[in-house]
């Protein structure tokens, strides 16, 4: 009996220690979305649909190790006045080239068009090399610049297998 609970032990420590676990404390810089496409909905002033895309630069943090480097958003946006809603999906590239796919929702609010503070939730889809099989959540706040840019600190867990 005691060798069976041995062997059920040594199993159970194997599993854990072959999932490396963390969390996250990482900041973003995004410029002023490049290609962004706005329609008037038309049922009342202020109210539009948006779709852009944007690419930012790491400032802060790593996963498992390595060091985040940039990220490709694309996103959708309802907005309604000083105020829009979101979500998108965020392909984020590491230093090592590996890449690590997120979805995201947001909320926002904007001024004369620029976004002056947001945030969001995420949530990883997949990845590849080191972080196939990631597990991965968290959240991030948004404070916008006079420029157009927005930076990002977000905060969250993980896991690889």
């Amino acid at each position: 009996m005691r060798r069976l609970l041995l062997v059920v032990g040594m199993v159970c420590l194997s599993a854990s220690l072959a999932l490396a676990q963390g969390k996250t404390s990482n900041a973003w810089t995004c410029p002023k979305p490049a290609d962004a496409h706005s329609i008037e909905v038309g049922d009342k002033p202020g109210h539009s649909y948006s779709i852009d895309q944007i690419t930012c630069t790491s400032t802060k943090g790593e996963i498992a190790g390595v060091k985040e480097k940039e990220g490709t958003g694309t996103e959708f946006a309802e907005v309604t006045g000083n105020s829009m809603k979101g979500h998108g999906v965020f392909v984020e590239t590491m230093a090592n080239g590996d890449k690590i796919h997120f979805v995201y929702q947001f909320t926002a609010t904007t001024k004369d068009g620029q976004m002056q503070s947001g945030s969001n939730k995420y949530q990883a889809t997949s990845g590849a090399g080191k972080f196939k099989g990631i597990k991965s959540n968290g959240t991030c706040t948004g404070t916008g610049k006079a420029d157009g840019s927005v930076d990002w600190a977000c905060s969250g867990t993980y896991s690889v297998p």
